[in-house]
């Protein structure tokens, strides 16, 4: 067949006007070109040119693959309250709704509605981090891992920073703290064992390095001690490591600072909830710590943020860094950070912060749920399980709860299904069969979970 017979791009405009409203005239000029490509090549093989609106179809189906976003919403079935690759924290309706508010117009972001001058975006989460961890001062950067780059740039440039061979750990995405320490320009002194950790060695390192100025400990910051918390992996066997408090004693004593990246940052006693105990970051500042850093979109619940706490004369000296500009949270994570760390200084957490939800579902509302999926689905069975935090958080710890397990043929074929769908589904398998833990599941998600099973299983 000749490729004369091809339709041109101006008669297929002609059909295309619903294609046009819905995705501009451009785009649908690039579609139909694109498609008349594909054309040519199926032709010069011997293919036969497709009716119009078979022509049409195939556009549009450009289009729509063009213009679908690839971030969208999923249903989270697996129990992994903090799962890192969807998304970790969901937020709040509080949140959601401050984000908003400041998205749809204008806003006070760096202007004093007092004197009408300039002002600055760094107050908007000042007070309330002042009020629920007692630090005297605080900054909110776009993440811990920038939280923790700028204070080694801003304090320890040039300078030798202690830090236990047993914190030098990695977090997800090859994030590692030798090379952030590298990167700042901190001159890296490890001390200690892999597992054995003595208050000696931070003694004998920090009499190693002379001291600028005494009579303020680390008033000339030529002495800094890093520690981070080992929030995705436990040590256990034969380990040593002196209390928070003991080390933070010492270190003052020979007149050093002391910086703690405290990771998943929690508000909470996790204790409270029958897990283990994650520490807190008032636990930190309480126990002497000069600065924390730690994360807001894990076990705080709230947007992507890296929030630093402590003494106000260093978060001074890290605000003034020129890097502070690069890593500065915009106006929705401020809103939404704010908003979410109310929920916590009004004693609202478990209420209104999903994550924080899910952690307190009791075990009776879970089997309900479960049992309801089986029901409508008239397949699978209930049994006990576990959920998980995740996000580097309660490492290798779990906490009770209800699955429904379905068994199938293939699983991963099912699972893959099940990705497809819309909304897509994320659940796990074992031994042959579909786990799904409702604890991970929102409410108003129940009726598109069922949809999806019903149509991947049957």
């Amino acid at each position: 067949m000749s490729l004369r017979s091809l339709p041109s791009v101006d008669k297929l405009l002609q059909q295309a006007g619903f294609l046009i409203a819905a995705h501009g005239r451009s785009l649908t000029v690039a579609a139909i070109r694109a498609a008349q490509d594909e054309l040519r090549v199926s032709v010069r093989y011997g293919g036969e040119v497709p009716p119009i609106l078979q022509i049409l179809s195939r556009i549009e189906a450009l289009l729509l693959s063009w213009t679908k976003p690839t971030l969208q919403p999923v249903i989270n079935a697996t129990g992994v309250v903090l799962h890192t690759n969807l998304g970790r924290a969901p937020l709040s309706n509080a949140a959601i709704l401050a984000m908003g508010e400041v998205s749809r117009g204008y806003s006070n972001l760096e202007f004093d509605l007092e004197s009408g001058k300039r002002g600055s975006r760094l107050i908007h989460t000042g007070s309330v981090l002042r009020r629920l961890t007692g630090a005297e001062d605080a900054l909110v950067v776009n993440n811990c891992a920038s939280a923790v780059l700028l204070v080694l740039t801003a304090l320890a440039k040039l300078k030798p920073v202690i830090i236990p061979r047993s914190q030098l750990v990695e977090i997800g995405g090859g994030f590692r703290v030798p090379d952030v320490m590298k990167q700042s320009g901190a001159r890296l002194v490890e001390i200690g064992t892999t597992n054995k950790l003595r208050i000696s060695d931070f003694e004998e390192a920090l009499a190693a390095i002379p001291e600028k100025t005494s009579s303020n400990p680390g008033s000339g910051l030529a002495r800094i001690v890093m520690l981070t918390h080992r929030s995705n992996f436990r040590m256990i066997g034969f380990t040593e490591e002196p209390e928070l408090k003991e080390i933070i004693f010492s270190a003052h004593r020979l007149g050093a600072i002391l910086i703690y990246d405290l990771g998943s940052g929690a508000l909470l006693d996790t204790a409270r909830f029958g897990m283990v105990h994650e520490p807190t970051v008032q636990e930190a500042l309480d126990a002497g710590a000069d600065l924390v850093m730690f994360s807001g979109d894990k076990l705080v619940g709230g947007p992507q943020a890296g929030i630093i706490v402590g003494r106000q004369d260093l978060i001074g000296k890290v605000k003034k860094h020129p890097l502070a500009r690069a890593v500065r949270a915009d106006k929705t994570c401020l809103a939404g950070l704010t908003a979410t760390l109310l929920h916590f200084l009004k004693d609202e957490a478990e209420q209104e912060i999903p994550i924080w939800r899910m952690v307190s579902q009791s075990l009776d509302l879970i089997i309900s749920r479960v049992e309801l999926w089986r029901d409508e689905l008239g397949v699978g069975a209930v049994q006990p399980g576990e959920s998980t935090i995740g996000g580097g958080s309660l490492p290798g710890y779990s906490f009770p709860t209800w699955l429904l397990s379905i068994p199938v043929k293939s699983p991963e074929k099912i699972l893959s299904a099940m990705r497809k769908f819309s909304p897509p589904v994320i659940a796990r398998t074992e031994h042959d069969c579909i786990l799904l833990d409702p604890r991970t599941v929102f409410l108003d998600q129940d009726a598109a979970l069922i949809s999806c099973l019903k149509s991947v299983i049957r």
